[in-house]
């Protein structure tokens, strides 16, 4: 149940810092925002606007608060596969799905697909992107990123074999985030908009910078969603060959960084979820937890309070700097026992470790009245971005 923190912000997270909830009241301050910022169970400190935070506005949009991974979000895929016909070793598809799905900073495919290719000439930019940045997001089209992007291969409670996967937008949703985040901040300063901070710079409804920012971030969120769909249709091939039999029964693809409009109240808003997935009545969303714990499959509420959203993870209780000084490889390690992961790559992992981030069953307890759990996943097998 959510406790009322002011007027203006709502909180559905027992575990939350003062600085979350300080920079939280900054953005429920603004004269855009219709109502109260409601903080989601897995809420931290962002850039500008909080993680883990559904903002509704009036007439206007604050791009930071989409983020600059827009349209990132989770996919996952439930298999008619169950874990008695796993084999004994993954080892060998944990170097399939490396293969097929490229991962880390700035890393695409050395040839453009036909199906970016597709993709792309039937989604044309909307505004005027340079061709070598359509180039890349065609590169990087079915690619997967780093931090804590991942595909992940889990049980279910039944024994029933899933692949989940997250990601986002890649390098095209970056620039073009921190193009018109850039845009947003000088025209505040140009209108002397006294803001609390800068990156809470928004653009109004029917002004030229808003229309360019909606119709690049629409874009972004469709080529987000998208690239999913391709990683896993990437990943199902080599699953199914890996074992030789199998098929997907399955699909949930669903963004955690993202605006839309929507009727509240019979309201008409824009509802920005950074970090926080849609959760309306049926809606179903895939929540993770760290890479050594658990993730789980849940259908919405609909909770009017929380304007149909829900959590879109764990959340981070440390930061990636925090957790490389309180960490170490040994610890990470010790954490991922009975699991199949890049474990050489261990050093590059250490800020992912599961201790960085809140606990998911706490964050699943917190927001009971958001989701119905209908599944709880398990990893057996994982491959993250370096």
């Amino acid at each position: 149940m959510p406790t009322t923190i002011n007027p203006k912000l709502i909180s559905w997270a027992t575990d939350i810092d003062e600085a979350t909830i300080r920079q939280a009241e900054k953005t429920a301050r603004l004269p855009i925002v219709a109502g109260h910022v409601a903080l989601m169970p897995d809420a931290h400190v962002g850039i500008g606007a909080t993680v883990g935070s559904v903002i509704p506005t009036t007439g206007a949009i604050i791009p930071s608060a989409v983020g600059v991974d827009i349209g990132c979000g989770m996919i996952a895929a439930e298999l008619d596969v169950t874990d008695d016909q796993l084999p004994d070793s993954l080892e060998p598809l944990l170097g399939r799905i490396e293969s097929a799905i490229p991962a880390g900073v700035g890393q695409g495919h050395d040839a453009v697909s036909d199906r970016a290719d597709t993709w792309l000439s039937a989604h044309r930019p909307a505004t005027d992107l340079a061709a070598d940045r359509v180039r890349k997001a065609a590169q990087q089209f079915g690619t997967l990123g780093s931090g804590n992007h991942f595909v992940e291969l889990c049980l279910d409670e039944r024994g029933r074999v899933w692949v989940v996967l997250h990601s986002g937008s890649r390098g095209i949703g970056n620039l073009l985030a921190t193009m018109h985040i850039s845009r947003a901040r000088n025209l505040a300063k140009q209108l002397e908009l006294r803001l609390e901070d800068p990156d809470l710079a928004y653009f109004m409804e029917g002004t030229p910078e808003f229309e360019a920012y909606i119709g690049d971030m629409l874009w972004a969120q469709d080529y987000a969603r998208a690239n999913r769909d391709e990683m896993m249709d990437n990943a199902m091939r080599e699953v199914f060959a890996f074992l030789g039999f199998g098929r997907e029964t399955r699909r949930i693809n669903c963004h955690h960084n993202f605006t839309e409009r929507e009727t509240h109240a019979g309201h008409e808003l824009w509802i920005t979820r950074k970090g926080a997935i849609k959760a309306g009545l049926d809606d179903l969303a895939v929540i993770p937890g760290s890479m050594g714990t658990r993730s789980y499959i849940v259908r919405g509420k609909a909770n009017a309070a929380s304007f149909s959203s829900c959590s879109h993870g764990a959340g981070r209780r440390h930061s990636r700097t925090q957790a490389k000084k309180l960490f170490t490889v040994a610890d990470l390690a010790e954490q991922m026992q009975g699991k199949v992961w890049l474990s050489h790559r261990a050093g590059a992992l250490v800020d992912e470790i599961p201790s960085a981030y809140k606990d998911i069953d706490q964050v699943m307890a917190d927001q009971a009245d958001l989701v119905e759990v209908l599944h709880t996943l398990r990893q057996v097998l994982n491959y993250k971005g370096t």
